[in-house]
């Protein structure tokens, strides 16, 4: 296992297998109406129709797209509902399948109010005009129990512009990959707690991202909306697909419950002290600068049911870690705004098509990109976490830092360095910054630390001194045999050791107990 080789090497003994896959992945689709002054220009010229007269024609439709959805109901034998007010559809649905014994076809389609996209006539000089606005309105929800995909839904608003959601689920489909291969595993809800052959399941979920989606979804689209097909008014015209959100996972398997019972509380502690926002960014691959624009927020939850769960948000991204069935550690990288990752792809830049480092976009093409920049994120978490150790041994092998060191130079010169006292504020605060994740893979530099621990001054007189000041520090480190160089840089590591030992005193530390050292 190459994936978080770090991570896995550690814990080798308590886990049996690894698998990363996509889970919850929401499609959008949207008509080609391209703002106000096309949809106006469109009813004027192509429709041939009056504007005041255009909203009533579209509420015909609406009823069309309701009456549609009944029949497909009523010719496959299944509910159709109309609820109003709080309603939860995927446990109505679940209930459903239990009690109806399905396991193919279609399993109901609901009609619920929700708040979309719309028209309305704005009157003002001259003649009204088309503009959108938002208000409720119905949407039909067909849930399928599909024979590639199992457990989706496709979302239809039943009043223009029409848009379309598509929800699938990796683990389901790559389910039924893995039934189609003869490939042997146990799933509970969106996991899998037994695999057979994971190296196999794993060549098969990476297949996911690059399946013929565009051909797929227009397909589904032609299923349920009728104005697309034969003399519907839309017809000719075909969606625009996007992906509203993808979640990318990364599932390591435990032997036994007792195993991740073991280490998740402490993988939990480290993610909700040691993690900075410098450090998420760099998991995320961003980096913290002063031109970046938003908050990177940590929440640590351990009263949710099942289990607890970590989640960093920067901005409308977030990686999460959780436990699901007592056996599985998830680490989760959730992607709602692609644009805040860049990937390299060929894009405009001075009035020129070039392949460069750009921001990754929506469009379904880019589900690849998606997962690489997911699977890497998940892979950076999860190395990070590498260092997290059992605190006892660590605690007992505090005299490396509380007592001092003599050295002796070539000239026979005795030099004492000071020990370190892990109780207090700003020596917590050294062992934090060297051990911070993004330094995980290329170590640091004497002024990062100067940075994490003074921040900048524009002096350069206090630049020096804070530098020299560091320099002893990192030498106080480096005698224990926490702290080591790398050849032939200027740049420094944390050793196995230190991260064993300051790792669990940053720990203790942030949890009140390094006073009774």
């Amino acid at each position: 296992m190459n994936f978080a080789k770090r991570f896995i090497q550690k814990f080798a003994v308590s886990i049996v297998s690894l698998l990363s896959c996509f889970d919850r992945v929401i499609f959008k689709g949207y008509l080609p109406f391209r703002g106000e002054q096309y949809l106006n220009d469109y009813v004027d010229r192509v429709l041939g129709m009056r504007r005041k007269d255009f909203l009533p024609w579209l509420k015909q439709h609406s009823e069309r797209l309701v009456e549609y959805g009944k029949r497909i109901a009523r010719e496959q034998g299944r509910p159709y509902e109309y609820r109003q007010g709080r309603f939860k559809k995927e446990k109505f649905i679940q209930a459903l399948i239990r009690k109806d014994a399905l396991d193919l076809g279609l399993v109901a389609v609901l009609c619920v109010q929700e708040t979309c996209s719309a028209v309305k006539l704005k009157y003002g000089e001259g003649k009204p005009r088309l503009i959108f606005t938002r208000r409720p309105q119905r949407v039909l929800y067909y849930y399928w129990l599909d024979a590639n995909f199992g457990l989706m839904y496709l979302r239809l608003q039943t009043y223009f512009p029409y848009t379309m959601q598509v929800y699938v689920n990796g683990h389901n489909w790559l389910a039924r990959q893995m039934t189609h291969w003869g490939l042997g595993f146990v799933q509970h809800d969106n996991a899998f707690v037994e695999l057979d052959n994971p190296q196999r399941a794993q060549e098969l979920a990476d297949r996911f991202a690059k399946l013929p989606w565009v051909k797929q979804l227009h397909a589904w689209a032609r299923k349920i909306n009728p104005l697309l097909k034969g003399r519907g008014w839309l017809r000719g015209m075909s969606y625009y697909w996007v992906t509203a959100q993808a979640e990318y996972s990364s599932d390591i398997l435990f032997a036994s419950s007792a195993k991740l019972r073991e280490l998740y509380p402490r993988l939990l502690n480290h993610a909700a002290v040691n993690f900075s926002a410098r450090d998420i960014l760099t998991f995320l691959g961003r980096k913290l600068h002063g031109n970046f624009q938003g908050e990177v927020l940590t929440s640590l939850k351990k009263g949710r049911h099942p289990g607890a769960r970590v989640k960093h948000w920067v901005k409308e991204n977030w990686l999460k870690m959780y436990d699901k069935f007592g056996l599985i550690l998830r680490v989760e990288t959730v992607i709602n705004q692609p644009g805040e990752f860049r990937v390299r792809r060929r894009c405009e830049r001075n009035g020129q098509s070039q392949v460069l480092w750009c921001p990754m976009n929506k469009g379904v093409a880019n589900l690849p990109s998606y997962q690489r920049v997911a699977r890497a994120a998940n892979e950076r978490y999860l190395e990070a976490l590498s260092v997290v150790n059992d605190p006892a041994p660590a605690y007992r092998q505090r005299s490396h830092l509380t007592k001092s060191k003599v050295t002796k130079s070539k000239k026979g010169k005795k030099r004492t360095y000071a020990g370190f006292n892990p109780a207090r504020a700003d020596h917590a605060q050294l062992f934090r910054a060297v051990l911070s994740g993004d330094h995980l893979l290329r170590g640091f530099y004497n002024a990062q630390i100067r940075q994490a621990l003074w921040g900048q001054h524009l002096s350069a007189e206090q630049r020096r001194r804070q530098a020299r000041q560091v320099t002893r520090l990192l030498k106080r480190l480096h005698l224990r045999g926490l702290l080591a160089k790398i050849p032939h840089t200027r740049r420094w590591r944390v050793t196995a050791l230190g991260q064993q030992v300051l790792g669990a005193l940053v720990q203790l530390h942030y949890h009140g107990l390094a006073t009774a050292i």
